[in-house]
């Protein structure tokens, strides 16, 4: 796993970036850009592009891989692995990040997905055909399970730096909020045994609409709930503290409402979700930072002005990289040409937080 004297010493040997490039994960230090692997095409071609992309990015002065078992039909966690176990840093130097949530193909789509379902989840009972949505969404604890050994596996490694609940707004489109929280809670107690266990270091969830929507949404959860279930978690199995520790959310320029929207109770007043995070203490990875490579033709021009970069791609990466909370801004680096012009945004300050506030003003 990701340890505090190699994360340091990573910070160490990669001096020349700006000031606040590297930022706290705990203990340790990790990188404000990240690699993201969801994007690209389940071939062998896609996987050499990938292994280059992160052994680069890596040499390069980024130690966040951010990943899940379901992209690209498990191809991305395996290249992962690949890299960590053979690539240019330690494995201590690195946080490695991947999610379960949505079940995952193996290697390829296969002819009859429905049948594959089936055979592989729901004829072995790892799955309760109750507990899935859309057919391929379940975040039952024996699901979960299930899959952290199954990413385990592909990554080759001892211990999960971060592991990820995908999405678990999707189970909203079946369930009650109250039924989706009791169900978390019951996974969250399984992810701390197993981070009792070694097999985790910290967990979260990992989202698209569910804290950034207002409270009346369909697709809402709060997050000071989920932070209250994993506490509760934590004390069933006896854990001093909760493990608890990562939420990933969109967030850029044309999807700000993780910010602008007011939706979550804090200690005294009602907060967007950074604000929650930022005064919880949790680290905040945003996922979209320049919308899927939408935004490397453009930001409107008043935002691009206060923001330094010498191209639209780091300017967006320097915006999301620049709310209170966050942590790490992932991007998607599917091949080496992404991973310099992504990692050269890092050799410029983010907006201050005066600054970041003035551009909703």
């Amino acid at each position: 796993m990701a340890t505090q004297s190699a994360t340091w010493a990573y910070r160490d040997d990669h001096d020349d970036f700006a000031r606040t490039y590297f930022r706290r994960f705990g203990d340790c230090v990790v990188s404000s850009i990240g690699v993201g692997t969801y994007l690209g095409d389940p071939t062998d071609e896609q996987d050499e592009r990938y292994r280059e992309a992160i052994a680069d990015a890596l040499r390069s002065g980024i130690n966040v891989v951010d990943t899940a078992i379901n992209y690209r039909h498990q191809r991305s966690e395996r290249v992962v692995g690949d890299v960590i176990r053979t690539g240019p840093v330690d494995r201590e130097a690195v946080l490695v990040a991947t999610k379960g949530g949505f079940v995952p193909f193996d290697g390829e789509r296969p002819a009859d997905p429905g049948a594959y379902v089936r055979s592989e989840y729901l004829d072995t009972g790892i799955v309760d055909s109750d507990d899935l949505v859309r057919g391929h969404h379940c975040i039952a604890p024996a699901f979960i399970e299930d899959q952290l050994d199954r990413s385990l596996e592909n990554l080759g490694v001892d211990t999960i730096d971060l592991y990820y609940v995908h999405n678990p707004e999707t189970q909203l489109e079946a369930n009650s909020r109250a039924a989706v929280y009791d169900q978390l809670e019951a996974t969250f107690e399984r992810l701390e045994r197993r981070r009792a266990a070694g097999d985790i270091r910290h967990y979260g969830v990992a989202t698209w609409d569910a804290f950034r929507v207002p409270a009346d949404h369909d697709s809402y959860l709060s997050l000071p709930e989920i932070v209250r279930r994993a506490q509760s978690a934590a004390d069933t199995v006896d854990n001093e503290t909760t493990g608890f520790r990562g939420v990933q959310l969109p967030f850029n320029v044309q999807m700000a409402d993780a910010f602008t929207v007011e939706a979550h109770e804090g200690a005294e007043d009602t907060q967007s979700a950074l604000w929650f995070a930022h005064e919880a203490e949790l680290s905040v990875f945003t996922s979209a930072s320049i919308m899927q490579g939408e935004l490397s033709t453009g930001l409107p021009d008043d935002i691009a002005a206060r923001l330094d970069g010498d191209t639209s791609v780091q300017r967006s990466i320097n915006f999301a990289r620049s709310p209170p909370g966050v942590t790490s801004a992932l991007v998607g680096m599917g091949s080496p040409e992404h991973v310099v012009e992504n990692v050269a945004a890092g050799r410029y300050e983010p907006l201050g937080a005066s600054a970041f506030d003035a551009v909703f003003e």
